[in-house]
């Protein structure tokens, strides 16, 4: 078992990076390799040589290779994120769309449909949002963020739902109800991920 957590964030003393940490430490089963996007500096940007491999028409940039290699070799995703705008941030938002292509992700047959290509793959999602658990419920912004993450690009990819673990009330003074959050949303990812040897 081989584990990939890709976290998003300037940051390098922020609450996800460091939950990004602790969850890496935490995983007991296989390898786990920490990419943080920001350090190693990735392009999100989906530009005209991503639009030819894309469409078939070019092999894929160098950087774009070097991600889908990396989760080649890989079981389980996490996706450790600040909720930005009910979403995630854009860096890792242009990670998917460079890295997860037609041609590697899924292929798109024009007469046999679309062939989802990740299946050996489980897809974990650890967001980490300012607003309170009610508020977010209240307002159907976990829901829809959930299905533009999980039904519109795991799914899509064919990749297996695993664990989806918030860590709500991310900016509240209460250090140690802010640690217990970050403790609980781990500890359900790594039993995922554990529990899945």
């Amino acid at each position: 078992m081989q584990t990939l957590i890709v976290t998003a964030h300037p940051d390098q003393d922020s609450l996800t990076i460091g939950v990004a940490r602790q969850l890496r430490r935490a995983v007991q089963t296989g390898g786990v390799a920490l990419v943080d996007l920001v350090a190693e500096g990735f392009d999100p940007r989906f530009g005209a040589a991503d639009r030819d491999a894309y469409r078939g028409a070019a092999d894929a940039p160098d950087d774009v290779l070097r991600e889908q290699r990396r989760l080649d070799d890989v079981d389980h995703l996490v996706l450790v994120f600040p909720v930005y705008w009910w979403s995630m941030p854009a860096l890792l938002k242009g990670w998917i769309d460079r890295v997860f292509i037609n041609g590697w992700a899924f292929d798109i047959d024009p007469t046999g449909g679309t062939r989802r290509n990740l299946g050996s793959l489980t897809v974990h999602l650890l967001p980490v949002a300012g607003d309170a658990a009610g508020t977010y419920d209240r307002h159907g912004y976990e829901q829809a963020l959930r299905t533009q993450i999980e039904h519109g690009i795991v799914d899509y990819c064919g990749a297996q739902r695993g664990a989806t673990a918030f860590v709500y009330e991310s900016e509240r003074d209460d250090a140690e109800a802010r640690g217990a959050a970050v403790d609980d949303a781990v500890a359900r990812i790594v039993g995922a991920i554990d529990g899945a040897d």
